[in-house]
């Protein structure tokens, strides 16, 4: 298990831009796969993008592909999310997730069941 805490929410107008961060603790970070996934009220959650341990594999929802960027800093706990030309479809609570995941398929990736560890979650609001 890893503890997670998130920040980088925010109101912003359509178009605008956030980085959301994700700081964890422990000491075998690097051993996890990360992801984002995120909720509207009324709505299930849904996976948003996702990052391998090292970081040579990143994975989108065909949504914000082109628009959110995965990263991920193994020397210094932290994975984040760049969440560019935002949309007023892209209103959330953003979470990040830590989890254990041998394989390369994006499916695999895609699942909440897939994640040990959530953070408490960061709103993103985008106004029109």
């Amino acid at each position: 298990q890893v503890q997670l805490v998130e920040s980088g929410g925010g109101l912003v107008q359509a178009g605008g831009s956030l980085r959301l961060s994700c700081a964890a603790s422990g000491r075998t970070f690097s051993s996890y796969a990360m992801g984002w996934f995120r909720q509207a009220p009324g709505k299930e959650r849904e996976f948003v993008a996702a990052i391998s341990r090292i970081g040579g594999s990143t994975y989108y929802q065909d949504s914000v592909k082109g628009r959110f960027t995965i990263s991920r800093d193994n020397a210094k706990n932290t994975v984040a999310l760049q969440v560019n030309s935002l949309k007023p479809e892209d209103t959330a609570v953003y979470y990040c997730a830590a989890g254990v995941i041998n394989y390369s398929a994006k499916y695999y990736y895609t699942q909440t069941e897939r994640y040990n560890s959530w953070g408490q979650g960061t709103q993103v609001t985008v106004s029109s």
